[in-house]
C-alpha cells in the first residue's frame, strides 16, 4: 500500500538472507530489472549508496543490514517505454541533450539526483513520479544550478512541474536517456509510468 501523507514510512527489520547488497543506483536497477523483465519476484536489496538510499537516510554501512537497526521501506518501480524497449529505474529518470542545452525532463522516484534536489516533494512510497519538463535559458543556467542544490530551482518559468501516475512525452529531436545515472538510449518519443509497490529495500 502506498504511504498517505503524514503517516508512517517503513520499519525495523533485517535485510533477507537472500537480499542482494548494492552501491549505486545503477547497480540496483540493473539488479531489479534482471528479475523484472523476466516477470520473475523482484529481489530485496540493501541499499549501500546511491541517490534513493540518500533520500530514505541510509548510513551506506553494510553491518548494519543485518541487525535489528536496519530499516525496511517498500518502494516503487519507474517504468520507461520507447521505441521497442522497455526499462525499469528506482530513482530517477532524465531526458537531456549533451549539457543539458535545450529542453530536458527528469522524473524523479527519490529526492536527489547527484547534488541536486530535483525532486523536494518526491517519495519512493507515494505512487508518483515527480516530473519537471522545459529549459532555463542560458544566462540563467548557473544560477539555476546552484538552486538545485537545495531544491529552490522552482517555482520557474521556464519549467513545468507535476506529480503523475503516467505521462507520455514527445520531443522535436532525440534525446539522451539515462536512468539511475547510465545512458541507456535515445528517443523523440518515451512513455513513463510507476509501478507502486515493487520491491523492498533495506537500509
Amino acid at each position: 500500500m502506498t504511504i498517505e501523507r503524514g503517516s508512517a514510512f517503513g520499519r525495523a527489520g533485517e535485510l533477507s538472507p537472500d537480499g542482494i547488497t548494492v552501491r549505486s543506483d545503477s547497480q540496483a536497477r540493473q539488479t531489479i530489472e534482471s528479475a523484472w523483465l523476466l516477470d520473475d519476484p523482484l529481489p530485496e536489496l540493501g541499499l549501500l549508496g546511491g541517490d534513493l538510499c540518500r533520500t530514505l537516510g541510509g548510513s551506506g554501512v553494510e553491518d548494519r543490514l543485518r541487525t535489528s537497526s536496519a530499516m525496511r521501506f517498500p518502494i516503487d518501480l519507474g517504468v520507461i517505454e520507447f521505441g521497442r524497449e522497455r526499462h525499469c529505474f528506482i530513482a530517477h529518470a532524465v531526458m537531456r541533450r549533451r549539457g543539458w542545452l535545450g529542453r530536458g525532463v527528469v522524473a524523479m522516484n527519490a529526492q536527489w539526483l547527484g547534488e541536486w534536489d530535483l525532486g523536494p516533494r518526491s517519495h519512493p512510497n507515494d505512487g508518483l513520479l515527480d516530473v519537471t519538463d522545459g529549459a532555463v535559458p542560458f544566462g540563467e543556467r548557473r544560477q539555476a544550478r546552484q538552486r538545485a542544490k537545495t531544491g529552490s530551482h522552482l517555482p520557474h518559468p521556464g519549467l513545468h512541474s507535476s506529480r503523475v501516475t503516467s505521462i507520455d512525452l514527445r520531443f522535436d529531436r532525440p534525446l539522451g536517456i539515462w536512468l539511475d545515472g547510465a545512458k541507456v538510449g535515445r528517443s523523440t518519443d518515451v512513455h513513463l509510468e510507476i509501478q507502486p509497490d515493487a520491491f523492498i529495500v533495506v537500509i
